[in-house]
């Protein structure tokens, strides 16, 4: 993470495996608001409570990628850009606002 906050901002929250004192300075979830998007973190979908007063929530444990709109929200799974695990493919997500809503593009590095 440090490596990247050397080449732009970086916003992280900790995973359900994330140890040491690096992962307990991150949060486990976190709310922002870049542009029109209002975008909530969160490491498991399942642990969200309630509907989120967000246009994005992006969350990834499963490391399935994937993109869903529901009811005015874009969920984002980026699914996982380390290394490989459960056989799925290696994946940067892309975010970005056009015309006031979220869009989002997944692109499979390695398969």
């Amino acid at each position: 993470m440090n490596v990247l906050a050397r080449i732009a901002p970086v916003t992280a929250i900790r995973g359900n495996i994330d140890r040491g004192a690096w992962a307990q300075a991150l949060p486990e979830t976190v709310n922002l608001t870049i542009g029109a998007l209002r975008i909530h973190m969160i490491h498991n979908r399942k642990a969200l409570q309630g509907d989120p007063a967000s246009t994005v929530v992006i969350s990834g444990h499963s490391h399935r990628p994937g993109i869903k709109e529901t009811r005015g929200i874009l969920w984002l799974n980026p699914g996982a850009a380390g290394p490989r695990r459960f056989r799925l493919p290696i994946t940067p997500a892309f975010l970005w606002e056009e015309a006031g809503h979220p869009r989002a593009a997944i692109y499979a590095l390695f398969d």
